[in-house]
């Protein structure tokens, strides 16, 4: 999975801030690529990370040779991003540095928070060709979610994982289901039926509902059904609580009903939806190639089918439900220099703007593209159509919503599960009085 385990940063962060004070000059004589004025036409280099993922840093490097087979001025270096401890605190460090850093992907919109409020990447809508680049991948609306609080956009997304919810179909036709629930209410009488028929089976195994400390796990149980109530709501917007209260409360009354009820397994269990211990669980596309490998029996559209997240009862049916995206994209750093810059965007859009490498992007690594065509795009149905369940998770691209912009997002995600989601879980609270306390520390937290 792609989950981001950020432990300590602050003390990075100075760093970094520090470095961009004394990186801000170029030596006296210097042009604005870094050569000597009297040199300008030597070559630029720039200096890539990727994921630390060999799938990822192969598509790269073959992006790479391919550009500069066609542009024999630019030398672009490719190197896995180091994670130490993490793929963002290796950034951190290497910006603290001074290391050669142009541009990397493997950011996602809370650490890009982090790195723009330290002035440390570049506003990618100022460069040139943006806008046609969001109206060549059909990116309109898709992009608005990536816009931070100064109205800029400083990542440009490259993969869209929507969350989805797996059901085990074929355990819920024993119980006389021929489609899954759409509502709380009913996946609540599902759960009754459920553990009222075969006591060893759950409707959800997911310990990780009572442990605050795991924080990205807020973006798959807490997230996925808030944005999905309250259609796409934003939780914060700049450095404001903005979150649409009845919706979080009745995802928190939901999970409150299904912990009641006995619903909710929240101890350890290997694979519990694959081995039919429970019936239901969020799952990413990135899962998919796992089923096949590891349980090649388990037929997507047959014994499994994928679902938007449920809603709140009284919400209409047909409008697209809105989720959450595991979601990260590629940013340019402003430590570079100007034709570094340059040059490091003039790569990007040469790889973004065909679809064709979007494709090859698609086929090793099973995520989506974050494209609003994906769906629609003949370039794409080849790769959907050979991984049943894809087409799914294709589909919801263009309603899914990235992780909040903000640069505290640890803390956020972690106040989310200690003052509010396990509490209730666990029956300490109830989801008035959770988010009330959750509320308060929130709005300190951001103060």
């Amino acid at each position: 999975m792609h989950r981001v385990r950020v432990r300590s940063l602050r003390v990075l962060v100075v760093l970094l801030a520090l470095l961009i004070a004394g990186c801000s000059s170029q030596p006296e004589g210097a042009a604005p690529g870094g050569t000597s004025s009297g040199d300008a036409a030597q070559q630029v280099s720039i200096t890539f990370w990727t994921a630390p993922n060999p799938t990822q840093e192969k598509f790269w490097r073959e992006m790479a040779d391919a550009y500069m087979a066609e542009h024999p001025d630019v030398k672009i270096e490719v190197a896995p991003i180091p994670e130490s401890p993490s793929s963002e605190a290796g950034i951190l460090t290497a910006l603290s540095s001074g290391t050669k850093l142009t541009a990397s992907e493997n950011v996602f919109s809370g650490f890009g928070a982090q790195l723009a409020s330290n002035d440390a990447i570049v506003p990618l809508d100022t460069l040139p060709g943006f806008e046609e680049l969001v109206q060549q991948r059909k990116m309109d609306g898709l992009i608005e979610g990536w816009r931070f609080a100064d109205g800029h956009i400083y990542i440009l997304p490259i993969y869209s994982n929507a969350m989805l919810y797996g059901w085990r179909m074929d355990i819920l036709r024993e119980l006389g289901y021929q489609e899954p629930p759409r509502t709380y209410g009913e996946i609540l009488e599902l759960a009754e039926k459920l553990r009222s028929t075969d006591g060893d089976r759950f409707l959800l195994a997911r310990k990780v509902l009572i442990e605050p400390q795991a924080w990205w796990e807020r973006w798959f149980d807490t997230f996925t059904l808030y944005y999905a109530a309250s259609d796409g709501k934003p939780f914060l917007e700049g450095n404001q609580l903005a979150a649409d209260e009845r919706a979080f409360v009745e995802v928190l009354r939901f999970y409150g009903e299904l912990a009641k009820r006995d619903a909710i397994l929240t101890r350890d269990v290997t694979d519990p939806f694959e081995t039919g211990v429970a019936v239901w669980a969020p799952i990413g596309p990135w899962t998919l190639p796992y089923w096949k490998e590891k349980y090649p029996d388990l037929k997507v559209g047959e014994q499994v089918v994928f679902t938007p997240p449920p809603v709140p009862d009284g919400m209409p049916a047909g409008a697209a439900t809105k989720t959450f995206a595991d979601a990260k994209g590629v940013v340019i750093y402003r430590h570079a220099s100007e034709a570094e810059q340059q040059a490091a965007w003039e790569f990007i859009r040469w790889v973004f703007s065909n679809p064709e490498n979007d494709v090859k992007w698609f086929e090793p690594t099973n995520m989506p593209p974050a494209r609003g065509d994906l769906a629609e795009n003949p370039a794409f149905k080849d790769v959907i159509a050979r991984t049943p369940g894809l087409e799914a998770y294709a589909k919801a691209v263009p309603t899914a919503v990235p992780p909040m912009a903000h640069p505290n997002f640890e803390e956020l995600h972690r106040l989310i599960g200690e003052q509010a989601l396990a509490p209730v879980v666990q029956g300490q609270k109830n989801p008035e009085q959770a988010w009330q306390d959750l509320r308060r520390a929130i709005e300190e937290a951001i103060r």
